[in-house]
């Protein structure tokens, strides 16, 4: 009976009340999108690699590793050589090895050297392979893969003749002129850093590389000795750049591999041997475990986001309480006439705390619609620029936890107003202020 009684006190203040609601609304829409975006960005991460058992690269820390060969954040600072990629793919334990050779970019884009077994292994989200959305795969060393992204982002199509440039800029002074590439074909978006990727064969690099070696040794430019010093120069000095250019008759040296074993068990053995590898100072890392102490840095994010979250639904629900105890002194005429039809003091604190339980539940069942319909409305965007994808699923347990946890907050705030009701003597209620 008091809940109903609370309700129909509510709808006599529809308006104030709808406005009340709608701030622990919106307030309530921003944790769970919070917590919606934090575990979207964890999947997101782990189907990027979902079928990677191991990435390898030059002696350097996990995370470091990981984000530099599979998100490309970053250079490695060394690589490793074929005659090791070689030797890791001999193994009988390794089922699939992908090589990967980086550190060239076109206008801004990462430039990566691979062979047909990135098409062929290469998997993300739920163990899905790459497609091609037009033309198809590098057939030779003068042809290039284009990432959803690269293409979209630099208007081009099959058939399109480019330039790649040596070193990590977006601006570079030294151009591969000599060995340009025509996109062979388009992949379809996969939301990952694929997308964001130029995809050309191993003996393109490494013929790109030769060219332009030759050019700086025997430019034909001779007024200008100094500039042709200074090309040799810079060719062949790896340290400078980043990315290796020193050749074993005419294999270049790669920055990364990612492994695939027959039997994921022996993933600890294989990473151990890597390890202690004799010929160079190489290091494996399980892709789950890297992003694991990856997150481990990034805590501090999540808790500021937590922070903000959580500090606008206080905000809420605190508009709520102000709103509540505003109203109080209008409907002091409403209290004693309640008390004298014989409400106690504890019917009018549970009537308070009954109408701030429909406020706070209906404010945190309308923020969980508001977010499925952001959901519905943002996730082309998000998809398209940053790689999440957000579905339209059913709340989780941490998401009911979150909505339980608001709406108690909520009830335990009418105890206040509630309290200041139950103390207003019938003779108050009744005698008008002067």
């Amino acid at each position: 009976m008091l809940l109903r009684l609370a309700w129909q006190s509510l709808m006599n203040r529809r308006a104030t009340v709808g406005l009340t609601m709608l701030s622990i609304a919106c307030s309530v829409m921003l944790l769970l999108g919070v917590e919606r975006v934090r575990q979207e960005s964890r999947e997101s991460f782990l189907s990027t690699v979902s079928g990677t058992d191991l990435v390898v690269g030059a002696r350097s820390g996990g995370p470091q590793l990981l984000l530099q060969a599979v998100f490309n954040v970053g250079f490695p600072p060394q690589n490793l050589s074929r005659e090791s990629y070689a030797k890791i793919g001999e193994d009988p334990r390794v089922k699939w090895i992908i090589p990967l050779s980086m550190g060239d970019m076109h206008r801004g884009h990462r430039v990566v050297g691979t062979t047909m077994a990135f098409r062929e292994h290469f998997r993300f989200a739920q163990d899905q392979g790459l497609q091609l959305d037009q033309g198809e795969w590098f057939a030779n060393e003068e042809e290039a893969v284009l990432g959803a992204d690269v293409a979209r982002d630099l208007g081009y199509a099959v058939g399109h003749s480019m330039v790649v440039s040596h070193g990590a800029g977006e601006i570079s002074f030294v151009q591969h002129d000599e060995h340009p590439f025509k996109v062979s074909g388009i992949l379809a978006p996969t939301g990952t850093p694929v997308d964001r990727v130029l995809l050309v064969s191993l003996t393109g690099v490494d013929a790109m590389h030769a060219d332009f070696v030759g050019a700086a040794e025997h430019d034909h430019d001779i007024t200008d000795p100094l500039a042709a010093a200074m090309a040799v120069a810079e060719a062949r000095a790896p340290e400078r750049h980043d990315h290796d250019h020193n050749y074993d008759e005419g294999a270049g040296s790669l920055s990364a591999l990612l492994l695939g074993l027959n039997d994921r068990a022996a993933a600890l053995s294989v990473q151990r041997m890597i390890n202690t590898y004799e010929g160079e100072a190489l290091t494996a890392v399980l892709p789950g475990v890297a992003l694991q102490e990856l997150w481990t840095v990034l805590g501090v994010v999540e808790r500021v986001l937590w922070f903000l979250g959580g500090f606008v639904v206080v905000v809420g629900l605190l508009g709520m309480l102000s709103n509540l105890l505003g109203t109080l002194d209008q409907r002091r005429r409403e209290m004693a006439i309640l008390r004298s039809v014989g409400a106690r003091p504890r019917h009018l604190l549970l009537l308070l705390v009954g109408e701030s339980f429909w406020v706070s539940a209906l404010g945190a069942l309308l923020g969980l619609g508001l977010l499925s319909v952001a959901m519905v409305l943002g996730t082309p965007i998000l998809e398209a620029h940053y790689g999440l994808h957000f579905a339209l699923t059913w709340p989780t347990a941490n998401e009911w936890g979150l909505l339980a946890l608001v709406v108690a907050a909520g009830t335990l705030i009418g105890v206040i107003p509630g309290w200041r009701a139950s103390r207003q003597s019938l003779v108050d209620g009744l005698t008008p202020r002067l």
